[in-house]
């Protein structure tokens, strides 16, 4: 594979990989103006992004098997159209109702591209290379939040909320015509591999077996569901509390999502000298002690916006060590049941955005402690996990010593 190659490769599976973190941050800032238009409360639009990351979380453990089944283009493929099509019916809805079901599709057909390019990795790419293959795909999907919400909070403003997901499809059109012409097909699809429940839920089962994969699935889920309360929680937070408009939210939330560029890439290097397993040690440690300094400064009163959006800073500087890092030790343990197992992660992962949102909304009181609270509750329930379960599993997924099986770690 020449550089040239490989860099188109990262590209289209990085844009693969922020379908999602588009169709979620791009209409944030339109959120006060979905309430106006549709006659609803912004509790109620909130609900719209806890059902698309429940159609992710559903949709990923359709796609695993499929991807195994079928090869990775064809269920991509197809996906990607229901994603699409999903998207025109969001721009033209006319009730919150419609709005949260067709959220639900598009996140359904867009959660191919998650899985797949997770798969792709493990396909296309060394064992021992799959941590800094995920670092930089890591940067493309953190260059996302930086642009999707401003450029959505300009969108929202200029020409309404309808825009955004007519942008979204034709973002996805774009990305198919590259697929199409520049993605190498990865593994071919195994025709011994059933889709009748009882082999796929055998196939899932296996893949819960790796103690490797259970523990980091539970670590990254719970600790990198923390932005997700931040999503759900930040457009009310400063958008009525703080009282910003639309493009200056934008701006406040590309600055935050800055938090992550840096440390993907920092990971990049701190990998040539700590292992997964240490990075992730010290990141959930410092995130959690962040967490609770955020917690009983909100509860207290002491910060106002900018020391407020400082901390919050500092705290999602981790997601970009955490996130690469559990991913390749998920995944490290697999060959052949690599679609299954990324199916599951990500399933995980989501059901996880998905619960922390819904959390954010119901104890919506008016302030920011419900987005707070349970960003420190996600890095605190991921440092509990690890310290519990460190001492029964021995790793095989140090950065330079994976070994390509699908033996149980013990």
């Amino acid at each position: 594979m020449t550089r040239k190659q490989h860099f188109i490769i990262i590209l289209i599976l990085g844009s693969l990989a922020t379908i999602s973190p588009f169709s979620i941050d791009m209409y944030l800032p339109g959120f006060p103006a979905i309430a106006e238009d549709l006659n609803t409360s912004i509790a109620q639009v909130q609900l719209s992004l806890t059902s698309y990351l429940v159609g992710i979380s559903a949709g990923q453990l359709l796609y695993g098997p499929l991807l195994d089944r079928y090869g990775r283009k064809t269920p991509l493929y197809a996906g990607l159209v229901v994603y699409l099509l999903a998207s025109l019916a969001c721009a033209f809805t006319t009730s919150v109702d419609s709005l949260i079901a067709m959220r639900f599709l598009q996140a359904v057909g867009g959660c191919a591209g998650m899985v797949a390019a997770q798969a792709l990795v493990r396909d296309l790419f060394p064992v021992n290379k799959t941590a800094q293959v995920f670092s930089l795909i890591t940067l493309v999907i953190a260059v996302s939040p930086m642009i999707a919400p401003t450029v959505g909070g300009y969108v929202t403003a200029a020409f309404g909320w309808h825009v955004v997901f007519l942008i979204l499809a034709a973002i996805t059109a774009l990305i198919l015509v590259a697929i199409h012409f520049a993605l190498p097909e990865g593994k071919q699809p195994d025709t011994t591999m059933s889709l009748r429940p009882k082999p796929v839920l055998q196939n899932f089962l296996a893949v819960l077996k790796q103690p490797q994969f259970l523990v980091y699935a539970l670590v990254g889920g719970i600790a990198t569901a923390a932005p997700f309360a931040y999503i759900a929680g930040s457009a009310d937070v400063f958008m009525n509390l703080y009282h910003v408009s639309e493009q200056v939210y934008g701006w406040i939330f590309a600055f935050l999502a800055f938090a992550m560029i840096g440390t993907t890439q920092l990971n990049h290097f701190l990998l040539k000298r700590f292992t997964s397993q240490q990075i992730i040690n010290f990141t959930l440690f410092y995130q959690t002690a962040v967490g609770l300094l955020l917690v009983i400064g909100t509860w207290y009163g002491w910060f106002g916006m900018y020391s407020l959006i400082l901390l919050m800073f500092v705290f999602l500087t981790g997601q970009g060590l955490t996130n690469p890092n559990a991913t390749a030790l998920s995944l490290a343990p697999f060959s052949k049941h690599a679609g299954s197992a990324s199916a599951l992660m990500g399933s995980f992962r989501m059901a996880m955005g998905g619960l922390v949102s819904a959390a954010v909304s119901i104890f919506h009181n008016n302030t920011a402690m419900p987005m707070i609270s349970v960003m420190m509750a996600c890095a605190l329930g991921g440092l509990v996990i690890l310290l519990v379960s460190k001492r029964n599993v021995r790793y095989k997924a140090s950065q330079l010593q994976v070994e390509e099986d699908t033996s149980v770690v013990v």
